[in-house]
């Protein structure tokens, strides 16, 4: 079993990260893997059991994703990655949470991951996913602040 973790300080206030992150169709607002999202089978944006399907940036495919939880009070969401999409995962949940720093109004972000490698390249995943989707996603999160400004 992979266990991927990343976590970092990003210089906006928890409560705007949180407004973004929680938009679970929003991925592509933020992360530079992501393009094209939707929600299948008509179900709401952010109601637990919605499936986001969004392409990939680099044309390898689409991934399909369930919300399995999402909290406004702690600021908590997670989902599983669907199988048959373009990444060899198995089993894969992954959890994100943000907690404010008080002293300096920042917020602290923490996303992680449980998965297996389907096609046994362990070290190259675990790699991939906290360096490429995590923390790759995170900078680019606390990026589009200042994009917007």
């Amino acid at each position: 079993m992979i266990r991927a973790y990343s976590s970092t300080i990003i210089a906006v206030p928890v409560d705007q990260v949180w407004e973004r992150v929680r938009d679970f169709n929003g991925l592509p607002n933020w992360h530079p893997a992501a393009t094209d999202s939707r929600i299948e089978e008509g179900r709401a944006n952010g109601e637990v059991g919605c499936v986001r399907n969004f392409a990939l940036a680099d044309g390898s495919g689409r991934i399909r994703e369930t919300l399995l939880s999402l909290s406004h009070t702690d600021r908590t969401l997670s989902y599983d990655m669907l199988p048959n999409g373009p990444l060899p995962f198995v089993n894969y949940v992954a959890r994100m949470k943000f907690s404010p720093i008080t002293d300096r109004d920042e917020t602290f972000a923490e996303w992680w991951a449980e998965f297996e490698a389907g096609d046994g390249q362990t070290d190259h995943w675990h790699k991939f996913v906290e360096n490429d989707v995590f923390h790759g996603g995170f900078r680019a999160l606390e990026v589009s602040f200042s994009e917007r400004k």
